[in-house]
């Protein structure tokens, strides 16, 4: 048995792909896919981390558990001619299949995303996250992100509105 690992990827070929979206799905169906609330047809996943994968501003990390992709995150960068924000980064799209939960990977990846943000001369890392993610949300505060805001109608879930969670982590300090 290999030990869980992140990585960061500029392509998805063959059962990357198919690991990746089945580890979507799964997310999903758990009540953690950033933003999808029922997993969407397997062709609009592989459209959606293909797209992810062209987008100047953005960096795929993936975790695998036995070498299967489990996971992933995203760093994005703000658009260049966001002069005001160039110091700000944003986590995004983190998730870990419930298969491969306990053994890491959500703290490794977000790690591996902090870390990224530092190392490219980012001062904040901002995230969000919805209030029901109440695991996710000890995980970020674990990490030392600060909540600075709370959104009452954040999401629109089941007929009714969720509240949401802004958080930011200053990377100053960062070492």
């Amino acid at each position: 048995m290999a030990d869980p690992f992140v990585e960061i990827v500029t392509e998805l070929q063959g059962a990357d792909l198919h690991d990746l979206c089945d580890a979507t799905d799964s997310a999903i169906i758990d009540g953690g896919g950033f933003g999808w609330l029922s997993p969407p047809p397997r062709q609009t996943l592989e459209r959606y981390w293909r797209g992810v994968l062209v987008i100047p501003d953005r960096t795929l990390f993936i975790g695998r558990v036995d070498g299967t992709v489990c996971g992933a995150a995203q760093l994005v960068r703000p658009p260049a001619n966001n002069e005001a924000q160039s110091s700000m980064a944003t986590l995004t799209s983190n998730f870990v299949a419930p298969w491969a939960r306990g053994q890491g990977v959500a703290r490794m990846l977000s790690r591996a995303v902090v870390d990224e943000a530092a190392a490219q001369g980012f001062r904040f890392l901002n995230l969000d996250v919805r209030e029901t993610q109440a695991i996710a949300i000890q995980h970020y505060e674990a990490l030392g992100f600060e909540c600075w805001g709370r959104n009452p109608t954040y999401a629109w879930v089941d007929g009714k509105p969720i509240a949401g969670r802004y958080y930011t982590k200053d990377l100053r300090s960062h070492s």
